[in-house]
């Protein structure tokens, strides 16, 4: 099941520091700053969506990280195996997720971008390589995503313009019957 990872998951879930592997192994597959089917949604947080394959393996990860962190306010389940898992965002980088809501990635501080790895290791085809972050390479509007968005956009790059989506805030809201349409799609 492959969903496109949204700006929550990209510049928000990092900072929770939860460990990757973890995340991927445990059928994680989108972050989201509000779930339409809450009535009440928490301030300053995220929710994170699973689809765990193995509850007992979930249920450990979930336990560890109820040890790790204090910023999960709560997990609860949905129908068809699906699990939410909410957490509070780091107070400290407040005006930084505020300028990422805004589309504003270069200029958020230096404290925020250095949560984000400049060097990622890449497994492809069973080789391991090195790559600059899409984060870095975003906060530090590297020439191929110019390059890209010129071709792209048929414009000529000035200095103001950042090198990544806006943040569509529809993109960003969890709507699980959504989620499962995609998924259902992709398994026909």
């Amino acid at each position: 099941m492959e969903i496109k990872k949204n700006i929550t998951s990209i510049f928000m879930v990092p900072t929770l520091k939860v460990p990757k592997d973890a995340l991927r192994n445990n059928g994680f597959i989108n972050a989201y700053i509000k779930d339409n089917r809450k009535e009440d949604q928490y301030k300053e947080s995220i929710y994170l969506l699973f689809k765990p394959t193995d509850l007992d393996k979930f249920r450990e990860f979930l336990d560890n990280e109820y040890e790790r962190t204090k910023t999960i306010i709560e997990d609860y389940d949905y129908e068809d195996g699906y699990v939410v898992v909410v957490y509070q965002l780091n107070e400290k980088f407040k005006k930084d997720f505020q300028l990422i809501k805004q589309g504003k990635y270069s200029k958020t501080s230096e404290d925020f971008q250095k949560m984000f790895p400049k060097i990622i290791k890449i497994v492809k085809n069973g080789l391991n390589r090195d790559e600059i972050s899409l984060q870095y390479r975003i906060f530090n509007k590297a020439e191929d995503l110019i390059d890209f968005w010129e071709e792209k956009l048929g414009i000529k790059f000035e200095e103001n313009y950042e090198v990544w989506d806006g943040f569509d805030e529809s993109k960003e809201i969890l709507e699980l019957d959504k989620i499962k349409e995609i998924c259902a799609t992709e398994i026909s």
